[in-house]
């Protein structure tokens, strides 16, 4: 038979002890064609997607304190950085029933999560532990007993580990079932929504629940006048979700400690805390006592909630696993998507339970998950249906290389560098150079400058350098 014939043949027609006769350059066509047919599979809204939340990281750090909108809400409701950390959980979550679909073997997928937690913690702790100082400050290292355990790297680790474990335990071998049947993926993975279910009562159980007793703190940061002072908050009560006597901020200094807490959280721009407000500026002279403590928002129980957003990224996963047509896909995705809005929405305005980043509240979690779920669904239609990609590549090669880019731009470890080689004063580097001169200079604002130069000077560029890492097959990868 001819060799080209034997091509032709299935892997089922092929016994064990044919050989098919093909050229080496044969070979390498084929599996030339394989990966290519690979890649095409791909699902380029994932990597958008995921660019998009890096990129709003970036503009939220860098331009947060010049735009109070883009930076977080005070306590309560939602501004444009209270999406980040939900949208970073969901397409987590969209990604676990991808990756683990590759692979196979149980074990193998415990140990390479595993791996990739501990390398999220490593890192979570080293970039928002307190070692590092950047981009501002030339300096590293941090005293142990004010190290910060909490962290966003941390809860995405946290969440994660979870997530991943139990779509190891729940998954069924059956993954190439293609029915589209009403409910079908809720029922199938029904084991998951008990889960998620008992998540929830936990938490809310521990939030409402929980006596929250008189406290007292010591100011820690050196840059206060109020340095060393011993501050009383009264509460003693249960079930509230103000700034001082909530269960979250409760646990997170009964476990963690309150010295191993962020010492800067958002409520400092409340109006009970400074004249200024919703901009960050000097505490007002009769000031309540806890304006000054310091909170975790990434903390223990809030972190427990969090999980809920994985959970309901997973499930948009499942959806791109097991139903193979666009139109039912998005029908699925906007559904619930909406349904999660409304949902969220309802709870807010009726104040039954108030959006809250902090606390991660339910409502919070709805909202930001269903906003999530229709910006996906967004990408996907113009990209993977319509076939409009080549205005987002920035965005799809940030993704690409998200660990790096996240790093690098949204720590500062990059401007950090830079600021590093100074002439004269370390006010006079490059990077002050061009925000001033280029940016700030030429639209007379700081303001204007500063987003402009947010937008242009770090999540372009660091789109185009992905980019460039993307031609050459370099990734940082977890």
């Amino acid at each position: 038979m001819a060799s080209e014939d034997l091509v032709r043949r299935s892997a089922a027609d092929v016994k064990d002890d044919d050989q098919l006769p093909i050229s080496s350059r044969e070979t390498e066509t084929l599996v030339d064609e394989k990966t290519q047919k690979q890649k095409q599979k791909r699902v380029a809204s994932v990597d958008m997607f995921r660019g998009l939340t890096v990129g709003l990281m970036v503009l939220v750090d860098g331009a947060g304190g010049e735009w109070p909108l883009i930076g977080h809400a005070p306590w309560f409701g939602c501004n444009l950085a209270d999406f980040v950390m939900p949208f970073f959980l969901f397409i987590v979550g969209i990604a676990i029933p991808l990756s683990l679909k590759r692979i196979p073997h149980r074990g193998k997928a415990v140990r390479r999560l595993l791996l990739r937690t501990i390398k999220l913690f490593f890192w979570g702790f080293l970039l928002q532990g307190g070692y590092s100082h950047a981009p501002d400050e030339l300096s590293y290292g941090v005293d142990i007993k004010h190290i910060r355990w909490c962290g966003i790297l941390q809860r995405i680790a946290l969440a994660y580990l979870v997530v991943a474990v139990l779509e190891i335990v729940t998954k069924e071998a059956d993954l190439e079932d293609k029915s589209t049947a009403p409910f079908f993926i809720y029922r199938k993975y029904y084991r998951q929504w008990i889960v998620a279910a008992c998540i929830l009562i936990i938490y809310m159980s521990l939030l409402y629940g929980i006596y929250v007793p008189d406290w007292e703190f010591r100011v820690q940061y050196d840059t206060s006048p109020y340095y060393g002072k011993v501050f009383k908050v009264t509460c003693g009560t249960r079930g509230k979700l103000n700034q001082p006597c909530n269960a979250v901020g409760y646990i997170d200094r009964k476990i963690l400690g309150i010295n191993h807490m962020y010492k800067h959280p958002a409520w400092h721009r409340s109006k009970a805390c400074t004249e200024v407000s919703p901009y960050e500026g000097p505490f007002k002279a009769d000031a309540p006592a806890w304006c000054l403590a310091p909170f975790e928002p990434e903390g223990i129980l809030s972190s427990v909630s969090a999980i809920l957003s994985t959970i309901i990224g997973v499930h948009y996963g499942h959806v791109l696993v097991h139903l193979k047509e666009h139109r039912d896909r998005l029908k699925h995705w906007l559904s619930m998507g909406v349904a999660l809005l409304i949902l969220g929405f309802v709870l807010h305005f009726s104040h039954a339970i108030p959006l809250n980043k902090q606390l991660y509240t339910f409502s919070y979690v709805c909202v930001t998950a269903g906003a999530a779920a229709l910006v996906f669904s967004l990408f996907y239609f113009l990209v993977d249906i319509v076939g409009i990609r080549r205005i987002f590549l920035p965005l799809e090669w940030i993704g690409m290389n998200a660990m790096l880019v996240y790093v690098m731009a949204a720590e500062g470890i990059f401007e950090g560098f830079l600021n590093g080689w100074y002439y004269e004063s370390t006010n006079n580097t490059l990077v002050y150079w061009v925000k001033k001169h280029v940016f700030v200079k030429v639209w007379h604002s700081q303001r204007v400058g500063v987003l402009l130069y947010v937008l242009f000077a770090q999540i372009l560029f660091w789109g185009i350098v992905a980019g460039i890492l993307h031609r050459v097959g370099i990734y940082w990868k977890l």
